[in-house]
């Protein structure tokens, strides 16, 4: 299991007052059509935040006894790109103890009270790093959201590790201090 995926997991508990195994144990009492109305009803109902409802909801797709590791399928057939999730993921994780890192299927949200980062392996040969700065104009290598929508305002393009520069760095930090 992924680092992040592992931490969220164990810490579970103190953060939802649920094991992740007693929150499956109520969703399988549950009929839900749709991912999204699993979500809603977790938040709603147990007031379980976004990023632990939607990891709640996946993990409990699983038919293993071990959660799938997400951020391991997301990056199968584009192991070059791992080392700039893994630089990503480290320097979010300096950003602050209240970052919640959430995988998903295809990416990984990054949330603080709301998310402000998305990394996402775009392609074989590149990652997508999506962010949420409101208000500000695209310019550099921050582009307009392209293929995010309405999850993030803008997008850097990684293509390797050299590209993690103090530019980057310094958005992710700006996109972290906006979220609160």
């Amino acid at each position: 299991m992924d680092k992040a995926l592992k931490t969220m997991v164990d810490n579970m508990p103190d953060k939802t007052g649920k094991s992740l195994d007693e929150w499956i144990e109520i969703l399988n009492g549950k009929n839900f059509d749709k991912h999204s109305q699993a979500v809603k009803f977790l938040k709603d109902t147990h007031n379980v935040t976004y990023g632990y409802a939607n990891t709640i909801v996946t993990l409990s797709k699983e038919n293993s006894e071990e959660p799938v590791d997400l951020v391991s399928a997301q990056y199968a057939g584009k192991e070059s790109l791992k080392p700039l999730y893994d630089s990503l993921i480290a320097f979010v994780e300096s950003l602050g103890k209240d970052v919640t890192i959430t995988p998903k299927k295809t990416s990984v949200s990054i949330i603080r009270k709301h998310q402000f980062a998305l990394i996402k392996p775009a392609t074989k040969s590149r990652i997508d790093l999506g962010l949420k700065l409101k208000g500000i104009e695209p310019q550099g290598i921050l582009e307009p959201s392209g293929p995010f929508g309405t999850m993030c305002t803008h997008r850097i393009q990684l293509k390797q590790p050299a590209d993690i520069n103090d530019e980057v760095t310094g958005w992710l930090t700006r996109a972290y201090n906006m979220s609160i």
